[in-house]
């Protein structure tokens, strides 16, 4: 179970040590709030564009942040970022999803994928980002299993999987996808509650079905003579450009990469949380 939203908020800003006060933690979530409501937030309906060449159109009732401000969102949370990730979720923050651009060239999709060696790797590798998360004082991730194995769509060009992971702050789902296009591929990874998957699944496909790349830069429009990735649909599972990297010795990097890729939502994810309605409400009325 997630802790209590204004127990856990506090704890995020003042640490483990006890709560002495009703109003320390009052004070805390107002903080916290502040903080969430001085970042630039974009609210739907609204067309943006995306590093890749490709454009989102951002629904009614979603919003959407740029890098930066998905940088500072991600900070608040306890999640490392890399400062190329953008970001959109619905307004109640049922889940939120990063979505990054890799121009690492055209992927092959005719590679099998081995789901249980894959689940190993994902397993072992994860504890090389756990030392990043210690040294900031943040709890450890751990790898737990699937929630949805790895399935690619030869139709949509879009590789999906999730896993559930675990911490002292409970479980969440991160669900990937890897969009492939012709220069490279984006890259989404929502986190949401376990609990919320399904419903966070159609929600998120809802969202994707206004991502599209610019003309001329889709999958089907790859021509012999552009870049071709050194890797396939079982590399992108595990670290794509990262996962060649520690092929050649190159560790830190890929300890680097999973370090940032995986996402905790540190607050809880609950439906119809008041404080995260107000959170857009007021501030248009601000």
């Amino acid at each position: 179970m997630f802790r209590s939203i204004w127990m856990s908020v506090a704890l995020l800003l003042l640490g483990s040590a006890p709560l002495q006060a009703a109003e320390d933690s009052q004070a805390a979530r107002d903080a916290f709030i502040e903080q969430m409501r001085a970042l630039n937030w974009v609210k739907g309906p609204a067309t943006v564009n995306v590093e890749g060449d490709s454009k989102l159109v951002i629904p009614d009732q979603y919003v959407y942040l740029d890098a930066g401000n998905t940088r500072k969102f991600l900070e608040l949370q306890h999640n490392l970022g890399n400062g190329r990730e953008v970001m959109v979720a619905p307004r109640n923050m049922e889940w939120a999803a990063y979505l990054e651009f890799s121009a690492e060239g055209y992927v092959k999709d005719n590679e099998k994928i081995d789901a249980p060696a894959l689940l190993k790797t994902l397993q072992t590798n994860t504890q090389a980002g756990n030392a990043e998360r210690k040294r900031r004082g943040w709890t450890e991730l751990r790898l737990v299993d699937w929630a949805t194995p790895p399935v690619y769509n030869t139709a949509t060009k879009r590789l999906e999987w999730a896993t559930i992971l675990e911490s002292t702050d409970g479980r969440a789902v991160n669900f990937s996808t890897k969009i492939l296009g012709r220069r490279g591929y984006t890259t989404v990874i929502m986190v949401t509650d376990p609990a919320n998957l399904g419903a966070a699944e159609d929600s998120l496909d809802h969202v994707l079905t206004g991502y599209s790349f610019n003309p001329g830069e889709t999958y089907a429009d790859w021509r012999s003579g552009d870049k071709v990735a050194e890797y396939g649909l079982a590399a992108l599972i595990v670290g794509g450009v990262a996962a060649v990297a520690a092929k050649k010795g190159l560790f830190s990097v890929l300890a680097g990469f999973l370090a940032a890729s995986w996402k905790f939502i540190m607050i809880g994810v609950v439906a119809a949380v008041t404080w995260v309605r107000n959170l857009f409400t007021r501030k248009s009325r601000g």
